[in-house]
């Protein structure tokens, strides 16, 4: 069920929010030791949900979010939920205080049901760490659910909670939604605030990393987009599609950075025939300056990140899992990055930038790849295209790019591979233009099918049932 179905009937009295929360932790009961998706579950989530019920049977004003169970990724602050990032060095760690997206959920409401898994320290497009394990992808558990918020996609794919937060610096909310089916939106940089995540924003990282959600529709998206901006005026589902009628959007396959598999040009190529036929134009065109994006998002940012590490993990180096390891590595062996390197990239940057958004006046809509292929086996470190092999990194130059240019995006469930693997296609506008975006979304979503629940069947025998 859609949390806005959900939140509907609780309202109508036809599903008690003890109901609700009851039927999601026996659903995370039975499958989350095959995912390992939801790594802390909150001790208080009944209780909250008894108090949610007891606010909708007063009647009158609730709010928005009501009784509506979700999870948190684990490297967002949660108050009195341990919040480890993965780390050894926070593997018992329990904040004082939420995120400051977090407090907006709970005061909407929000039963939050627990923490959802992610790569060490949000490093990787995998979602593994020395504190937790490896989480499994739904579809396929020899598969990842990508990273790093691929517990949080793994967890609403899978019907473990209705939504998820997560963050995205480098794709990580739209990769883990397109390896898992489901749809998850990067909002403009700095519309939701991304305060209280760890490791922190700092630096030039702050400007390129958002907090956005994971659902299993656009509608349930755009809800806790409404909540999670902060958005004062009352939510309104819209359903104005005719506003797009004759608005022209551009579509590509090939950033000129990395290769798609067929199968990934076909869903983009469907995306955007649902597009025409509800009464937009199609220009297949490549926006300006994409290519360049994926490489001055490693300027502006590999550094940064190396030495976050570094300090993070000062004379207690043993704590570190493959991942940080890897990047601790990276950050003692790499050459100094020089302060004009940096400004170089910086203008570069906002020039390429300025030039998109003056081409996006014409065309304020893009549809494209978020990355090369679909779900990827656990521990793949190349990929193949068409014969040709391909850095796990450079397969998501296409979800990247939208990082450095602080554009909303949002990952969109069109099509399945020969392997039964889900396949997203990303659907970009211009900053704070979400609706716009999400009304696109909409309209592909009704065209294409949208999510499509995982073979899931618990087995009597114990055995794994995925």
């Amino acid at each position: 069920m859609t949390a806005v179905r959900l939140l509907a009937q609780m309202r109508a009295h036809e599903v008690s929010p003890v109901e609700a929360c009851a039927a999601y932790l026996r659903r995370a009961e039975e499958l989350n030791p095959r995912l390992n998706a939801i790594v802390t579950f909150a001790p208080d989530a009944l209780d909250v949900a008894h108090e949610a019920e007891r606010l909708l049977m007063r009647g009158g004003d609730v709010p928005t979010l009501c009784g509506l169970p979700l999870t948190i990724k684990d490297t967002i602050a949660t108050r009195g939920l341990r919040t480890t990032g993965g780390t050894r060095l926070f593997a018992e760690h329990v904040p004082a205080a939420d995120a400051p997206a977090v407090a907006r959920l709970r005061r909407a409401g929000a039963n939050i049901l627990g923490k959802t898994n992610a790569s060490e320290l949000a490093l990787d497009y995998e979602s593994e760490n020395p504190v937790f394990g490896r989480t499994n992808n739904p579809h396929d558990t020899a598969r990842t659910p990508g990273g790093s918020s691929g517990g949080a996609a793994a967890s609403v794919a899978a019907c473990l909670s209705a939504c998820d937060v997560g963050s995205d610096l480098a794709g990580s909310i739209r990769i883990p939604a397109h390896f898992c089916g489901i749809f998850g939106l990067l909002p403009t940089a700095g519309r939701v605030p991304n305060a209280g995540h760890f490791p922190p924003p700092d630096g030039p990282m702050f400007a390129h990393e958002t907090f956005g959600p994971l659902a299993r529709c656009i509608d349930d998206l755009e809800l806790l987009l409404h909540v999670l901006a902060d958005e004062k005026n009352d939510i309104k589902l819209r359903r104005d599609e005719p506003a797009l009628r004759g608005r022209q959007f551009a579509w590509y396959t090939d950033d000129g950075v990395a290769p798609v598999t067929m199968e990934t040009k076909q869903a983009v190529a469907a995306a955007a025939q649902a597009l025409s036929a509800a009464g937009l134009v199609a220009v297949e065109a490549r926006p300006p300056g994409v290519e360049r994006a994926p490489d001055l998002w490693l300027a502006l940012c590999a550094r940064a990140v190396q030495r976050q590490m570094c300090e993070l993990y000062a004379e207690r180096e043993a704590l570190a899992g493959p991942s940080a390891q890897g990047m601790l590595a990276r950050g003692t062996n790499a050459p100094r990055q020089t302060l004009d390197d940096y400004l170089a990239a910086w203008f570069e940057r906002d020039r390429l930038r300025g030039e998109l958004l003056a081409w996006l006046e014409t065309t304020p809509l893009v549809v494209a790849p978020v990355g090369a292929v679909p779900a990827f086996p656990h521990g793949a470190r190349k990929v193949s295209v068409d014969g040709r092999e391909v850095s796990v990194w450079r397969a998501f130059s296409y979800a990247q790019t939208y990082n450095v240019f602080g554009l909303p995006a949002v990952s969109v469930p069109v099509a399945r591979s020969t392997e039964g693997l889900p396949i997203g296609v990303q659907i970009v506008g211009r900053p704070h233009a979400e609706r716009e975006v999400l009304t696109a979304a909409r309209i592909v979503e009704s065209a294409l099918g949208g999510w499509q629940p995982p073979q899931l069947a618990l087995s009597t025998d114990g055995h794994d049932p995925l």
